[in-house]
């Protein structure tokens, strides 16, 4: 994602898919290259940042003919999502945000931490933006300070990237929001090697129909 930490914001390039055709093709084709998209961006300086010294992914493989494999399962509707064995309440994981354009900015948020941090056992699309604009929230409200609220507000309702890592677990999810129709989605599943093995694996998925909104 081209950006800056918050609270700089500076000018950067299209929303989700700009230059693309989005996550589909122009007649609706899956899009195997999602290396143009702002969410693979974040997940590079995601990576960058919580991984540091481990080989960025080159591009992303089609999920067809490829075990998932728990705790990830696929929904047609809304992509990748996890499915974990228990869940728990107030834990903090670590978080980054980012911020795009300047006149309609967008905001990105980079999450490392237990899976269970979201907390609810099945982590999908929606519940995954849910809580990242929670963590933007509360990441910029201050307290004591009333004039922080609005904005807080304005750059929670902007997220429309999120990167989520679970290095402990090994795996990953990065989920988009369509700006203009605020349908959610996880289209890339990221597989985090063995700490000998230093690549990361991540899998590329079509949406369909969305009917789920943040």
């Amino acid at each position: 994602m081209d950006g800056t930490k918050v609270p700089h914001p500076r000018a950067g390039d299209g929303g989700p898919g700009a230059g693309n055709g989005g996550p589909r093709g122009a007649r609706g084709e899956f899009v195997s290259d999602v290396t143009g998209r702002p969410v693979w961006r974040l997940l590079l300086r995601g990576l960058g940042v919580y991984l540091p010294g481990w080989r960025p992914p080159e591009g992303a493989s089609p999920v067809a003919g490829v075990t998932v494999g728990p705790p990830a399962f696929v929904n047609g509707g809304s992509g990748f999502g996890l499915h974990l064995p228990a869940r728990r309440e107030g834990l903090e994981p670590d978080r980054e945000i980012y911020v795009r354009g300047r006149e309609d900015p967008s905001f990105g948020i980079v999450i490392a931490g237990p899976s269970e941090a979201v907390g609810s056992r099945v982590v999908d699309a929606e519940g995954l933006v849910r809580f990242a604009r929670r963590l933007t929230f509360e990441e910029l409200f201050e307290n004591g300070d009333p004039k922080s609220v609005p904005y807080a507000v304005r750059a929670a309702r902007a997220v429309q990237n999120v990167v989520f890592l679970d290095r402990a677990a090994g795996v990953g999810l990065c989920a988009e929001v369509d700006p203009a129709s605020g349908a959610v989605w996880c289209p890339v599943l990221v597989r985090i090697g063995a700490p000998h093995e230093r690549t990361v694996r991540a899998y590329g998925l079509a949406p369909q129909t969305v009917r789920s909104h943040s």
